[in-house]
C-alpha cells in the first residue's frame, strides 16, 4: 500500500496551488493529474481541518490524498508526522504531505522515517513507488518588509520591555527564557538582520545583537513588520480556573490598565501550548458569546513575555487591538502607550 504524505512549507506560508502541483507532477512523472477536493474533509477532526486543505489524486493507479498545510508556521516534525498519520488513519488512504521549501535536516528526518513528501517545482519523495527526485533544497528566505515570524516578534518585544535598556544583547539568554530552540534562534537572528532591526555579531561561541538607537526608535522601525498576535478567538463556558491560570487580554487587559470599562465577558490569552493542553480537558465551546462565557484568544506566541503580572504585555496588547479600534478604544490605547518603558 502506498504510504504518501505531502509537505507544504512556504516562506510566505500560503498554500501551494493545485496548478503548481499538477505542473510539477506532469514535468517529473509525465502524469496529467486531476486534483479535486476530498469529499470526506468535512468529517475530519477540527484540528486536521484547520491544518490542511485536502485534495484527492489518482497517482499511478493509487488513490491518495494531498494534505496542503495551511498554517502560518510549520509544526515540529514529530507533531507533523502524528497529524499526517491521523489523517491517513481517518481517511484509510495514503497521504502525501506538501510544502514549497524544505530544510536539509527536515528532508533527512522525513526520509529516515519513510514519510513521502512533495515540494512543487522542487522535490518529490515517494519511497513505496521507488521515486526520490531531488533537485535543490530551497531554504525559506526572509524577505525584507514582510511580517516578522511570531518567534521573532516575541523576542523583539521581550527586548523592548527589558530594563534597563541595553544596545547589546546575548540573544541566547532571551530565547532560552522564552522557551525557543537553537534552530529558532537562528531564524530570529536572520529576520532581525534582514529587516535592519539589529546587527548580529559573534564573540567566541556566543552570538550577540547590537541595536542602534533608543527602544522607542526600534519600536517605530519594527512596527511595519509586526502583526497582531491573535490568531483567532473562541468562546467557552467560563470555568473558575480561567482567572487563576490565564492572562487577561483584549479589552479586559485594556480596561485593567486604563479608564476603559470592562467588556461584557472576560478575555484571556492562550499560547499554542496552553491551547493544546486546554483542548485535552474538553472545554465547552460556544458558537457565540453568551451569559457566563469567557473569550479565549489563541495567540501565535506566548502571552507571558513579562513576569509578575496577570495581564499581557502592553505592546502585544496594542498590536492586538489597534486595527479597527473605535474612538473610545483608541483613546484607551493612547493612554496605554504612555506606559511603554521609555
Amino acid at each position: 500500500m502506498l504510504s504518501c504524505r505531502v509537505m507544504l512549507y512556504k516562506a510566505t506560508r500560503s498554500p501551494a496551488t493545485d496548478v503548481a502541483i499538477q505542473r510539477y507532477l506532469h514535468d517529473t512523472l509525465g502524469l496529467r493529474a486531476s486534483l479535486r477536493p476530498w469529499k470526506g474533509a468535512g468529517k475530519l477532526p477540527y484540528f486536521l481541518q484547520e491544518a490542511f486543505a485536502v485534495r484527492h489524486l489518482t497517482l499511478h493507479g493509487h488513490n491518495v490524498l494531498l494534505a496542503l498545510d495551511e498554517r502560518t508556521r510549520l509544526p515540529k516534525l514529530s507533531e507533523l508526522r502524528t497529524q499526517v498519520e491521523r489523517l491517513r488513519a481517518v481517511a484509510q488512504m495514503p497521504v502525501i504531505y506538501v510544502t514549497d521549501a524544505l530544510a536539509s535536516y527536515e528532508r533527512k528526518r522525513l526520509v529516515e522515517q519513510r514519510v513521502p513528501f512533495l515540494v512543487p517545482g522542487n522535490q518529490l519523495y515517494l519511497p513505496d513507488l521507488g521515486i526520490d527526485l531531488r533537485e535543490y533544497f530551497r531554504q525559506p528566505k526572509t524577505v525584507a518588509g514582510t511580517a516578522l515570524s511570531p518567534a521573532t516578534q516575541a523576542v523583539l518585544i521581550a527586548l523592548l520591555l527589558s530594563k534597563p535598556w541595553r544596545n547589546d544583547w546575548v540573544l541566547a539568554e532571551i530565547v532560552a527564557h522564552l522557551g525557543y530552540t537553537p534552530m529558532t534562534l537562528t531564524r530570529v537572528l536572520r529576520e532581525l538582520a534582514t529587516e535592519g532591526l539589529a546587527e548580529v555579531k559573534r564573540s567566541g561561541r556566543e552570538r550577540h545583537l547590537h541595536v542602534d538607537g533608543t527602544p522607542q526608535e526600534l519600536w517605530e522601525r519594527a512596527r511595519k513588520t509586526m502583526r497582531s498576535p491573535v490568531k483567532r478567538s473562541v468562546w467557552v463556558h467560563s470555568i473558575g480556573r480561567d482567572a487563576r491560570t490565564l492572562r487577561l487580554a483584549g479589552l479586559s487587559a485594556l480596561a485593567r490598565q486604563t479608564p476603559l470599562a470592562d467588556p461584557p465577558w472576560p478575555v484571556y490569552a492562550m499560547s499554542p501550548t496552553e491551547w493544546r493542553t486546554a483542548k485535552r480537558a474538553g472545554p465547552k465551546l460556544l458558537p457565540q458569546p453568551a451569559d457566563g462565557c469567557s473569550e479565549w484568544q489563541l495567540w501565535t506566541y506566548s502571552p507571558a513575555l513579562v513576569r509578575g503580572t496577570h495581564v499581557v504585555d502592553p505592546m502585544s496588547l496594542t498590536l492586538s487591538l489597534e486595527k479597527g479600534a473605535d474612538e473610545r478604544v483608541q483613546m484607551a490605547l493612547d493612554e496605554l502607550r504612555k506606559q511603554f518603558p521609555w
